[in-house]
C-alpha cells in the first residue's frame, strides 16, 4: 500500500483521480493552488486509489497524505 503525500501547502483546487482507478507512477492526481500557481502533484507508484484524504477546496500542509495506494 502506498500514499501520495503533498510536497508543498497550498489549497486543493482539483482533484483528477477518483476511487478506484487504476493510475501510474508519474501521473498527475491532483492539483493545488499555492500564491496563485497551480503545482501538480503526481504519484510516485502506481496503483488502485483505495481512499481520497482530501476534498476540492480543503488546504493542506506539507508532508499531509492526500491519497491511499492499494
Amino acid at each position: 500500500m502506498g500514499k501520495v503525500i503533498s510536497n508543498m501547502a497550498g489549497n486543493v483546487w482539483k482533484i483528477l483521480v477518483q476511487v478506484g482507478d487504476n493510475i501510474e507512477e508519474g501521473q498527475d492526481v491532483i492539483i493545488l493552488e499555492s500564491m496563485k500557481m497551480e503545482i501538480y502533484i503526481a504519484s510516485d507508484r502506481k496503483g488502485g486509489v483505495k481512499e481520497i484524504r482530501v476534498q476540492e477546496g480543503d488546504f493542506v500542509n506539507e508532508g499531509e497524505v492526500l491519497l491511499d495506494l492499494e
